[in-house]
């Protein structure tokens, strides 16, 4: 009775959650949204006893994923009403999108079977005796070992691309040339001057003129000082 409740529970703020992510005007506020739909999923996954996919949602997508979505958000200059203004233009295309995947989605459902073994396995979903990350861990390094392999071939030939990408040599940025910083002599950098006592920075020919908007202050503050001492 306490877990269909908790279940009941975390769904329906899991799915309030998720459409306030798509709904919120504000971007920082959807990535918000976002943590609170994971730790609701996380809480799912624990109620049907796959603890090691609940600990991977909140620490990877929680703590790296979405953190790392709320900072870009924070750090974008994000022009909100041009972002608004061409929504009516790309609705069309996004309705289209959408229609695209809703018929996936049927054709999918339509199309699915039950195994023949499943009502077994709903009788004893797993051995009580080994857990879950123990059995995750053997199917993955044994059944589909080089599927495994191929999604981690994939994302490493992502994140190789992403470095090649945005690490271009555009030509304004400026490169430290280390020879020529060892090999420059103390006459090129330095200048000695033979200052007499008391005679300031005057001497060098070096002065820091009053700015012009200051100027008219500084007077009347003089003359207020100038006035209150006679």
């Amino acid at each position: 009775m306490i877990a269909a409740f908790a279940f009941y529970v975390f769904a329906g703020i899991l799915l309030v959650a998720a459409g306030m992510v798509v709904t919120a005007r504000n971007p920082v506020h959807s990535v918000l949204w976002l943590v609170l739909a994971f730790f609701n999923a996380a809480a799912l996954f624990l109620l049907a006893g796959a603890e090691f996919l609940a600990m991977i949602l909140v620490i990877v997508y929680v703590g790296a994923v979405a953190v790392l979505f709320l900072f870009v958000v924070m750090m974008l200059d994000i022009n909100f009403t041009q972002l608004r203004e061409g929504f009516q233009r790309y609705l069309p295309i996004g309705a289209t999108v959408a229609a695209v995947l809703l018929i996936e989605l049927a054709i999918v459902l339509g199309g699915w079977t039950l195994a023949p073994q499943s009502g077994g396995l709903r009788a004893a979903p797993m051995d009580p005796s080994v857990s879950n990350t123990v059995q995750l861990g053997r199917i993955l390094y044994t059944d589909y070992i080089l599927l495994f392999q191929a999604a981690g071939l994939v994302l490493l030939v992502a994140m190789i691309g992403a470095i090649v990408l945005t690490l271009r040599d555009r030509g304004v940025s400026r490169h430290q040339n280390i020879a020529a910083q060892i090999g420059r002599m103390p006459a090129d950098t330095l200048e000695m001057l033979d200052m007499p006592s008391g005679a300031g920075i005057k001497a060098t020919g070096f002065l820091r003129p009053k700015p012009k908007e200051l100027a008219p202050a500084d007077d009347g503050a003089r003359d207020d000082q100038g006035k209150g001492g006679h």
